[in-house]
Order: C-alpha cells, then structure tokens, then sequence
C-alpha cells in the first residue's frame, strides 16, 4: 500500500484541502494590518474584522476547493496530486462533497456579507462579490484566469489590497456610520495593502515554480510555464524588493511613525526564502517554501501593524 492510498480522510483535509499553513496565514496577514491601521485611525471595531477574517478565510478556502475539484473532473489521473485521486477512486472523497463544500462556504461568506452590510453600508456587498468571483475563477468558469497566466494581479488585486482595504472599511463605517463610507476608504487603506499584496502573490508564485511541469501537462498557461522560472524568479525578488521598500515610504511621505519600518525585522528571514527559491529546482525542495513564506508574510504583517498602531 503505497502512501496515497494510506492516507485517512483527515490527512486528505488537511494536507490537500484545507492547507493550513497557506490559507490562515494569508486570510490573517490582511486582516491584521487592516486592523492596526484602524486602530491609528481610531476606527477600531474588533467584531467587524474578526467577521472579516471568517468571511476571508471562507472564500480563500472555497477557493482552493475549487481549484481541486474543477482539477479531478480535468485531470482524473492527475499525477500531481495522487492522493486526492486515489481518495476519489476509493470513495474516501466524492465530488459532489467537494461541490457541496464549495457552495456553503461561499454561502456562509455572503451570510457573513449580509450581516456586515447591515452595519457597514453597500461597499461590503460590492466587496464580498468581487472577493467571490475572484475566487472562484482563478480555476473555475469558461475563462479560469489562473489557466491563462493572470492570476498574479489577482492575488495581488483581491488577496491582498482588497482584503486590507475592506478589513479596514469594515471597522471605520461601523464607527463612522455607513454614511460616511467615502472616508471609510482612505488612500492609507490602499497603500498599506500594496507589500501585503506582493508577498500574498509571491506564494503563489513559489506554487507556479514548483509545479511548472505538471502545469505544461495540464496546459495551464502560468507565468512559469508561458515565460519559464527564470521570469518567475525575477518577479518573485521584485515583489519581495517592493514589500520591503514600502515601510520606507509609509514613513517618509505618509506621515507614520518610524516605527512603521519594524516589518524589516523580518527581512533576513525573506532572505534565507528568497536564496532557496532562487537555487533550488526539485519539487520537493520547493514544497516547504510555501508556508514558510505564509508564516513570513503574517509576521511583516504584524509588525507593520504594530508599527501602524504604535504611532497613533
């Protein structure tokens, strides 16, 4: 019995579905700068965001459901991913579970939405559906935009500064009042998502190094594949460049504390993941490098939003 086949339902959750170590750190690293900017701006309202969070971390993970599940019915044999084939084949998982799954997370994410928009204003509404669609058609739809290599800016767009932005509008038109949303969306909002954004895309692009063969497979047209790792790998130090100089401005031009440059604390860690991304080739080599930049990102985020926060 190989190790596919020993797997429990538990494991296939966790190790294949859930991905623990990807998609809380990425659902919490937004929501913790949107709340240490409202906290700055004296806007902070700790049931909105943790509402946000859930609301993120639902949709992030019907996300990834979604990306497996339109990936079986495609792929049957797919070799990538043996153990959620052999899990399907044995009838440990089914399909329609999967669908089944998709469709209540999305569900209690607009729940969620609704209750939001109740007490913040329209904009949730606006929010949550393009947080949905975004999504669901990284691999799902008759255009998957992660097939046709546009899923970065969508990371970037929809995982990173969006979810900043309306973790922060959230708190601020809950205690504002909803009918004060245009200064519930402030341009500090927008440029304090920008390095989240950047290292929530380089997780993906550590995924798209490390899968390129078995996406050219597939015919899945990433960035990777379309123009090779090299481009990815360049792309990759660029963003990682441009989250780290972005402290720099926060607090030369926007007037934040000094303190807004704690998130370099950070940086010899984003060294040490930024070397082996750039040397190593092997698939397995480049498995943990995934969480380890997720842990990393949560950290930039706390400490710039303890940084934020410290100057109010």
């Amino acid at each position: 019995m190989n190790e596919a086949s020993a797997w429990s339902l538990r494991e296939v959750w966790t190790r294949k579905l859930l991905y623990p170590g990807h998609t809380f750190p990425t659902a919490i690293a937004p929501v913790v700068v949107g709340i240490g900017l409202a906290h700055h701006d004296g806007v902070l309202a700790a049931g909105p965001a943790l509402l946000a969070f859930v609301a993120g971390w639902l949709i992030q993970f019907a996300g990834v459901v979604t990306d497996n599940y339109t990936n079986l019915i495609h792929q049957p044999d797919d070799r990538e991913h043996p153990e959620l084939v052999q899990a399907v084949k044995s009838g440990l998982l089914s399909l329609p579970f999967l669908r089944n799954t998709i469709l209540v997370c999305y569900g209690v994410a607009v729940l969620i939405g609704l209750a939001l928009t109740a007490i913040a204003g329209w904009p949730v509404v606006v929010i949550g559906l393009l947080s949905i669609f975004a999504s669901w058609a990284y691999s799902a739809g008759p255009w998957p935009f992660g097939r046709h290599g546009f899923a970065d800016p969508l990371f970037f767009l929809f995982f990173g500064t969006v979810s900043v932005i309306g973790t922060y509008y959230v708190q601020a038109a809950t205690v504002l009042g909803p009918e004060h949303w245009r200064a519930a969306l402030p341009f500090a909002a927008v440029a304090v998502s920008l390095p989240i954004g950047a290292l929530i895309t380089n997780i993906l692009i550590i995924d798209d190094i490390r899968d390129c063969e078995f996406d050219t497979v597939k015919g899945k047209n990433t960035i990777a594949v379309r123009f090779g790792k090299g481009w990815s790998r360049l792309e990759f130090v660029c963003l990682l460049g441009f989250a780290y100089l972005m402290p720099f401005w926060f607090w030369l031009s926007l007037g934040f504390s000094a303190w807004v440059l704690l998130p370099l604390i950070t940086l010899p860690l984003a060294v040490m993941v930024a070397h082996a991304v750039w040397t190593r080739d092997r698939f397995a080599e480049l498995v943990p490098m995934t969480p380890r930049l997720a842990m990393l990102t949560v950290a930039f985020a706390l400490c710039l939003a303890a940084g934020i926060a410290a100057g109010a």
